[in-house]
């Protein structure tokens, strides 16, 4: 897909994989990007960021208020869905709240872009969707299937839905890097959950990578999901403390790690697909793309052309996609991963 000369709605452009995004957006030359937020702070810095940039539009708005959500998608061509409420505990005590935005949001979304004639959807979701054992991974499980299941009910609207698929995005807002860093300087420890849980890592810009591509790549119904390095919590605790310690003149030796324990519905390992899944998934030489079943493909009518690059992949293997079988990065390697990405901060 060409994005030059477009117009781009990013609900929640504001956080911090959409401001990356938009970033990258603007190099594609779109004629505008609508940056649709509920923060007013966020929305204001992010605009003194870009003063001079003439083809932004900061627009405020929930996703749960389809009316407001559907003014701003008018005239759009591309929508970008990265709106969320992500963090586990959270969902966990407040589970309705999660509901309203994760899915009835969705919804909101699906409905608005068929009456305003989108030509894409990409929906941002996550690797706790898989097997769901906590209320944040089960609203993205039904909002990832409200998004392939609107490729069907789509009628003569000529519109793409598809998702793409997170793992821990490493440096955003809520995540344990910024967490640790504050805890060094400030107490002088840090706390993890489990030092043996295992996570599917990603950069920010992996992720934001990952949005376009898929965009790019979207033919109706499929899930995107990059291929992710696994790290033990407990090696990048050590291996990020010793780097922050460095940059601030600090004692390793002084800065304990403590123990928590596994918070409400969090999980000691993640999976990046089903069993099922798997059997329904390309291999790409950078990210999985799981393409809607059988029958449920063919009355899509997706019309997948058979190309040089489809043609080349094969069905992924059968080991499981789990980060408890994946081979761990060493701490030689999360210390280069942590430089390149300047996730040192």
């Amino acid at each position: 897909m060409n994005f030059s000369n477009k117009n781009i709605l990013v609900i929640g452009g504001t956080g911090t994989i959409g401001q990356t995004l938009v970033k990258k957006l603007l190099a594609l030359n779109p004629r505008v990007i609508r940056i649709y937020s509920r923060d007013e702070y966020k929305q204001f810095v992010m605009q003194s960021n870009y003063c001079e940039e003439k083809r932004l539009r900061f627009l405020l708005g929930d996703v749960r208020d389809k009316e407001r959500l559907d003014r701003a998608m008018n005239g759009v061509d591309v929508v970008f869905d990265l709106a969320a409420l992500k963090h586990v505990p959270a969902a966990e005590y407040n589970p309705f709240e999660a509901v309203k935005t994760n899915v009835i949001g969705t919804q909101n979304v699906i409905e608005c872009a068929m009456d305003n004639n989108i030509e894409k959807v990409i929906y941002t979701s996550s690797d706790k969707a898989v097997s769901p054992t906590n209320t944040m991974g089960a609203t993205k499980l039904l909002a990832e299937r409200m998004i392939v299941s609107a490729n069907y009910y789509r009628g003569n609207a000529d519109i793409v839905f598809a998702a793409v698929r997170f793992g821990n995005v490493m440096g955003s807002r809520g995540s344990v890097l910024p967490l640790w860093r504050e805890q060094i300087l400030a107490n002088g420890y840090i706390t993890i959950t489990e030092p043996e849980m295992t996570r599917f890592m990603m950069s920010i810009n992996d992720a934001a990578g990952l949005t376009i591509k898929a965009c790019e790549k979207a033919r109706g119904g499929e899930v995107f999901v990059l291929k992710m390095p696994v790290m033990k919590l407990i090696d990048l605790a050590e291996v990020f403390t010793e780097e922050i310690c460095k940059k601030h003149s600090l004692q390793r030796k002084s800065i304990e790690i403590r123990k928590t324990g596994l918070r409400p519905g969090e999980k000691m390992y993640e999976e990046l697909m089903s069993n099922k899944e798997k059997s329904e998934s390309l291999e790409n030489e950078d990210m999985y793309e799981i393409i809607p079943s059988g029958g449920f493909e063919k009355n899509m009518n997706r019309g997948m052309p058979v190309t040089e690059e489809t043609a080349a992949t094969e069905e992924i293997n059968e080991a499981i996609y789990s980060s408890e079988y994946q081979n761990i990065m060493t701490k030689a390697e999360i210390r280069r991963y942590l430089h390149s990405n300047d996730l040192i901060i």
